[in-house]
């Protein structure tokens, strides 16, 4: 590990002015590539003293052994230098986006003497123009089957292309009007390039100007009496307006746009976009970015549009020719936050389109409503990720297997239990116990707690509601054994090699009694404090077998109770990712809980607790006398009048509302949110 100091430069040495600098390891490689406005005042912080430094910039400088920088003139031009130097050193310290699947394109390939459609995935080629991304290949060859009706290109391989020039004889395409056969002459070279020309105008959404082309020639072969060859261009506009229907309008203005949305942890997040052209979704993509460097979102999205756009106008450029970049950025680009510097963005998206862009965030309307539909097809995305890497069982053990070392346990934690507190400013107190065994969620085994406290009104804070949670657990787990005659976690191997983990038994059943299986290691959400309350409780019920940690959300840290210092795991460690889905498994699992006991809470009359009065009759009587001060004026003779309610049922409607405990504006406010 290399000390930072060794090779700062003078702080004279460095200007102030714009730029973008390279840190490099002891072999000379790029590890770090970064851009400031002012080179000096960005360099000078990487050299502070080292515990100030975030955990990944830390090992970042601890292993560089140079820092090199550039000079340039404006930051649009450090930002479109920094881009090309991340992409050529492909440093491991720079954020990188994984795209989460090969997503198909439809490309013509204007360079061929013959231009050809086809599919195609992976590297851009020079001389091609594509369209897309698109979701699944088979919506691009339904989409140029409809459309090889009025734009016959060929679509046929350079082999089956060479062997009908050669026998003279097109193929079957070309017999039912799909191709128009260049390969045998059928169409002149600079004819066939005119139609794939035509094709290409009409997938960029010019569609108007076909249509309108079409329906003249149809009136013309109507007025000629040309009955047969009108039949045919009116089939012809129908295939055409059936394309285009195949992308439905998501935004009426005929916007072209790309929306992008993210949804991640401290660690990765995944990325979505949406691409919105003439007002249609033609495409979607996704990506998994692991966060290999200190970012917020607003940084991880102006990397995000530097990474994507330089490399989409570059291939466009290749293909197109000079100013083909506007095919590949659109006008308006929009974020779910905006980048520190979206002056300096929209700058050099301006001039990798030819014309002005728009970088901002949807606030109303049609793009804000595609916009959250965005972010859950992000956030289902994350999900997906997690799931496919949960279920790996090599992936699994070596996550517990790391958890084992980091925590020096005396054997992997096959079972481990997660505690997370939710309250709404000390209301409505929840707290969640979610289990993995294996590496694996078990909800079945998943506990809601309520927070009582004290004097039953909830506790003070979140340590006292920790304490009162692993109290609560163990003291029914020591309760739990001693009914089940102190059968203890086993602790031998069975016919397969494995440890035995069968717990106590309940003799009815035949099934382990639920708090009676005592984890291998308890999670809570938290750092020191919260890990000392709950050490504090496990310690007063004499609870000395399991094993205890607290993980800090901030910098991701695991607390042991009473240690100074936390474990810090690898940034890409299998068991800090285990310990984070544990640790957010529970956050969800207890907020859904606070969320419906609160909703209860709002909704809750004093009517409910009326013997005999549901909701219908509640609703009846609201409906009758139009306000809950009527209803507390009315007699119980007025009361049983009302269809559907009795004699007895109106007394105690009456003494509810009269009962000493329950104020006017209580009741009101109640039945009010009821009658809502």
């Amino acid at each position: 590990m290399a000390d930072p100091a060794t090779y700062r430069p003078a702080p004279g040495e460095i200007p102030d002015s714009p730029g973008v600098y390279r840190f490099r390891d002891e072999h000379g490689r790029v590890i770090y590539v970064g851009k400031a406005k002012s080179l000096r005042s960005r360099l000078s912080s990487y050299f502070q003293d080292l515990s100030g430094l975030h955990q990944r910039t830390r090992q970042m400088v601890t292993t560089a052994a140079s820092v090199q920088w550039t000079v340039v003139g404006t930051e649009v031009e450090a930002l479109a230098l920094e881009y090309s130097w991340i992409k050529e050193f492909d440093p491991r310290f720079n954020v990188k986006y994984r795209d989460d699947k090969s997503y198909p394109y439809l490309a013509v390939t204007l360079a061929d003497e013959f231009p050809r459609i086809q599919v195609m995935r992976g590297a851009k080629r020079k001389g091609t123009r594509y369209f897309g991304p698109y979701a699944h290949a088979w919506a691009i060859r339904e989409t140029v089957d409809l459309l090889l009706r009025v734009f016959p290109v060929r679509t046929c391989s350079a082999g089956v292309f060479k062997r009908a020039h050669q026998q003279g004889r097109p193929c079957l395409l070309g017999y039912i009007d799909k191709c128009s056969a260049p390969c045998v002459g059928r169409i002149s070279p600079d004819d066939h390039q005119q139609l794939a020309q035509d094709f290409c105008d009409f997938m960029a959404g010019d569609t108007a100007k076909f249509t309108r082309r079409l329906t003249a020639r149809m009136k013309e072969a109507a007025a000629e009496l040309d009955y047969e060859r009108a039949a045919r261009l009116r089939d012809d506009i129908a295939t055409l307006e059936r394309a285009t229907e195949k992308n439905a309008v998501v935004l009426a203005d005929g916007t072209d746009a790309d929306i992008f949305a993210l949804s991640g942890d401290e660690l990765e997040a995944a990325v979505q976009v949406f691409h919105v052209r003439d007002g249609r979704i033609r495409g979607q993509r996704g990506w998994v970015v692991e966060k290999v460097e200190d970012v917020t979102d607003a940084e991880l999205v102006e990397h995000l549009l530097q990474q994507i756009y330089g490399s989409e106008a570059e291939a466009s450029g290749r293909a197109e020719g000079s100013g083909a970049g506007s095919s590949a950025v659109p006008r308006e680009v929009l974020v779910p936050v905006l980048p520190p510097d979206v002056e300096q963005v929209q700058a050099w998206l301006t001039g990798l389109r030819g014309s002005k862009v728009s970088v901002r965030i949807p606030q109303r309307g049609d793009k804000r409503e595609l916009a959250a539909t965005v972010r859950r097809n992000a956030e289902h995305a994350l999900v997906l990720h997690r799931t496919r890497r949960a279920g790996d069982l090599t992936t699994r053990s070596q996550a517990l297997q790391e958890i084992q070392e980091a925590l020096d346990l005396p054997s992997a934690p096959l079972r481990i239990e997660c505690y997370d507190v939710s309250h709404n400013q000390g209301t409505y107190q929840s707290a969640s116990m979610v289990v993995f065994e294996d590496g694996l969620a078990r909800k079945s085994e998943y506990r809601l707690f309520t927070i009582r406290g004290p004097e039953g009104q909830g506790a003070r804070d979140d340590t006292a509601a920790m304490h009162e949670v692993i109290t609560r657990r163990f003291r029914r787990y020591l309760a739990d054994r001693a009914d089940a005659r102190d059968i203890e976690l086993g602790t031998g191997e069975d016919d397969d090699g494995l440890p035995l983990r069968s717990g106590p038994i309940d003799e009815v059943t035949g099934k382990p009694v639920r708090f009676a299986y005592p984890p291998n290691l308890i999670v809570v959400d938290g750092g020191p404090p919260q890990v000392a309350a709950a050490a504090a409780a496990m310690a007063e019920l004499g609870i000395d077998d399991v094993a205890l940690v607290g993980l800090a959300k901030r910098l991701e840290e695991v607390w042991l109770p009473g240690e100074a210092y936390p474990v810090i795991l690898q940034r890409s460690s299998e068991g800090l990712y285990l310990l984070q889905r544990l640790r957010d498994e529970a956050h969800r699992f207890a907020i859904t809980a606070h969320r419906k006991r609160r909703s209860k809470g709002m909704t809750t009359s004093v009517l409910d607790g009326v013997p005999g009065l549901g909701p219908a009759r509640q609703a009846a009587l609201l409906r009758h006398f139009g306000s809950v001060k009527r209803l507390r004026a009315a007699s119980v003779e007025e009361i049983a009048s009302v269809q559907g309610m009795g004699d007895r049922t109106a007394a105690a409607v009456v003494a509810a509302l009269a009962s000493p405990g329950v104020a006017s504006d209580q009741v009101a406010e109640s039945a009010g949110m009821l009658e809502a």
